[in-house]
């Protein structure tokens, strides 16, 4: 009720303009819609990772790509909830839940890609305050954010992997810098952004978690990241084949309904097979997942097939479609353009692999 209400209305504008309404993040915040898993003494509803599945499929099933409501709640909000202090968690999970406060996270570097390792934005201390510069692309609710979790090195020539650490840093600090929304191929309603850092001073209490932690706190969080990813690829497959099929039984073709001639059977068949076959397994590891078990294989893998096997079936299915799967009022095309990303981001699946 709540997507009916207050996302299938607005989609068309959010996609013309590039970014989703700071009104509706509020919306799903009132509704309990946004980290559906935080505990009520943090403001939240009290629910747990099964709620935020439920969001990313409903989402999925009216092709909403832009509102990033899975990013905040259950990728960059859990870093706070499980790496906060006491005094930074009672101060931002609140608003978090709220939709009052978006958040962003800036790992991905124009040199770096998924290397995070090798970031070279730097946080040098100077008293009780941090000093930030660097520069970020490809930043998810980049214009929208409030507050942003930054990855920098705060030993540039130390190791790599135990230099990273990981900051707070609110939109508002002089230094932070919004730069142009980025023109993507698809996800058209989210707002991806360059941001940079220059002489940005944030307090010394900013640091999230132990510094010189970094790098080990992204591995811990990243599973449920590219499960995320896994839950709205399959959910995604599951509406473009359930719209191949009822377009397939009206269209007609020499005569006949296009879903009578074999090679379309045969091709619905095959996507259908995929599509069940993926729901089961993606099931269990959500289930596991939810359990609290710590399923790298397992995660990685569900992200690797479910986006791959997105990438099929929707290929197919514009197919059938035709001439009209190539018209982005048609949700497939869009669709078609959404699921290119979902190979990439989140770790490109040749890191899955």
């Amino acid at each position: 009720q709540f997507v009916a209400r207050e996302v299938v209305p607005h989609q068309e504008t959010w996609r013309t303009d590039g970014i989703v309404s700071r009104a509706a993040w509020q919306r799903a915040g009132q509704a309990g819609f946004l980290c559906p898993w935080l505990e009520e003494e943090h403001g939240g509803p009290g629910g747990d990772f099964l709620h935020s599945a439920i969001v990313i499929e409903e989402l999925a099933t009216v092709y909403e790509s832009g509102f990033a409501m899975s990013l905040h709640s259950d990728i960059i909000v859990p870093y706070i909830h499980s790496f906060g202090s006491d005094e930074q968690k009672a101060k931002w999970l609140p608003l978090c839940a709220s939709g009052d406060v978006i958040t962003a996270i800036a790992m991905t570097e124009p040199g770096t890609g998924s290397d995070l390792a090798a970031v070279r934005t730097t946080a040098v201390r100077d008293g009780d305050e941090w000093v930030l510069n660097g520069a970020k692309t490809f930043i998810s609710n980049g214009l929208l954010c409030d507050l942003c979790v930054v990855v920098a090195k705060t030993d540039p020539d130390g190791d790599p992997h135990a230099s990273v650490s990981l900051f707070l840093v609110e939109a508002d600090r002089p230094g932070f810098r919004k730069g142009k929304r980025l023109a993507k191929m698809g996800l058209a309603a989210q707002d991806t952004a360059e941001l940079s850092f220059e002489n940005c001073r944030i307090p010394a209490s900013n640091l999230l978690g132990p510094e010189g932690g970094g790098f080990y706190l992204l591995m811990q969080k990243l599973q449920q990241e590219r499960l995320t990813v896994a839950i709205a690829s399959q959910s995604s497959a599951e509406r473009v084949l359930e719209d191949t099929i009822v377009y397939c039984k009206e269209r007609e073709a020499f005569g006949r309904s296009i879903s009578k001639f074999q090679n379309t059977r045969f091709k619905l068949a095959d996507c259908a097979t995929q599509v069940e076959v993926g729901r089961h397994f993606l099931d269990a590891v959500i289930a596991r997942h939810t359990a609290g078990e710590y399923l790298v294989r397992e995660c990685s893998m569900s992200k690797l097939w479910q986006t791959e096997m997105l990438g099929r079936v929707v290929d197919e299915c514009l197919q059938l479609f035709g001439g009209y799967g190539y018209m982005l009022e048609y949700p497939i095309a869009r669709a078609y353009m959404d699921a290119r990303v979902q190979r990439i981001y989140a770790g490109t699946n040749e890191i899955m692999k």
